[in-house]
Formats: C-alpha cells, sequence, structure tokens
C-alpha cells in the first residue's frame, strides 16, 4: 500500500481504517474516530501541559513497582468494540491518542501502543476538543468498556469522573469535583489526589 506523505490527498469525508492510518507519512497528527479522520488539536497550552504533566507524575509515581502503567500522548490507542473479537487491522476504525491512560494488561500493549481499551482513560479539555471529548470519545471509550474517564476542564478547574456500569454497559457520573477536593479512582481506591495540586501552574 503506498505511503500518504500529505493530509490533502486523503478524502476527509471518506471511511479509513487502522490498515490505511498506518501508511500516513504527514506531520499533522490525527485521530480515527469511528473510521473519520479527526485532527488533534493545535499545539497544548501550557495549561494543558502543566495539568498533564502533574497527573503523569502523581499517578506514575503510585503505579511505580505495580502492573498498570501510565501513559501520555501521543500514544495510539486502538479501540473496538468489546463485543466482538480481536481485529485485524483493516477491522480496526478507530485510533485515539487520549491525554493519559492507564493500562493493567499488559498483553494489550505492543510496538505500536495500545491494542483494546485502556483501564483508565483522562482527557484534559481545550475550547477546540471539548465536543470530541464530551460526546464522540465518551460514546467511544463506553462502548470499548474503559472502566474509568475523566473529564477535566482547565479553565473552569473542574473533573468530572465517569464510571462505567458494567450491567448497563454506561458511565455513571460519579463525582463533579473542584480543586478544593481530593479525588480517588475506582480502580486504585489508595491514591488521592489533590486537585488542587493538579491544577497548580
Amino acid at each position: 500500500m503506498a505511503k500518504i506523505t500529505q493530509l490533502s490527498d486523503l478524502d476527509l469525508e471518506q471511511t479509513y481504517t487502522y490498515a490505511d492510518y498506518l501508511t500516513w507519512r504527514f506531520d499533522e497528527t490525527v485521530e480515527l474516530l469511528r473510521g473519520k479522520i479527526s485532527l488533534m488539536s493545535p499545539e497544548p497550552s501550557f495549561n494543558h501541559q502543566s495539568i498533564s504533566k502533574n497527573l503523569l507524575v502523581e499517578i506514575g509515581f503510585y503505579l511505580k513497582g505495580k502492573s498498570c502503567q501510565v501513559f501520555h500522548a501521543p500514544f495510539d490507542v486502538r479501540l473496538y468494540d468489546r463485543k466482538k473479537s480481536l481485529m485485524a487491522n483493516a477491522d480496526i476504525y478507530t485510533v485515539v491518542q487520549p491525554d493519559l491512560c492507564i493500562i493493567c494488561d499488559n498483553a494489550k500493549l505492543d510496538s505500536r501502543g495500545c491494542l483494546g481499551a485502556p483501564d483508565w482513560i483522562i482527557e484534559i479539555l481545550s475550547k477546540s476538543t471539548a465536543q470530541k471529548d464530551t460526546q464522540t470519545k465518551f460514546q467511544l471509550y463506553q462502548e470499548a468498556g474503559v472502566k474509568e474517564y475523566w473529564l477535566v476542564y482547565p479553565y473552569e478547574a473542574t473533573v468530572s469522573q465517569f464510571v462505567l456500569d458494567e450491567s448497563e454497559e454506561k458511565y455513571q457520573l460519579v463525582k463533579m469535583l473542584s480543586p478544593q477536593d481530593r479525588v480517588s479512582p475506582l480502580l486504585f481506591p489508595e491514591l488521592s489526589i489533590d486537585l488542587q495540586e493538579i491544577f497548580l501552574k
């Protein structure tokens, strides 16, 4: 399959697969959402990067010596409906790059990233990605079986914590938190994160 070196060579209305994605060699960073190309936002703001760094350090320190691992963007996560079996590259239509993802099943990790749902994903919203993170990715992560999803709102300095209800296969909003709060992920109840520290610039 020929390699694509210019984003302009692609039809943004066409449906693509992960097999297509592997042939792309242009500078722009993109995600693949249900087969549709989604451009990543411009360079993240200082505030975005500061929050990401603070969370990465906090979670990474806690996971040291444990089997789970934390990864940050750019890091490809290939998703598929959990009701279906593992797919070939040509059958995968979603490739995302979460701001942070925590993976406890090392069998999902390979040289290209993660194949299957991470256990916990954190997305830090920007004005250009808010709709994608709160709607499109919300649905994709839910369908794929991501157990916990945090939406971090930098400008409001708040966090929405969603946990997957396995029986309903739907996310439930567990908490909405402000910098005055501490929060623990469902997966790691002994990890207590001080949000005031996370939102420090």
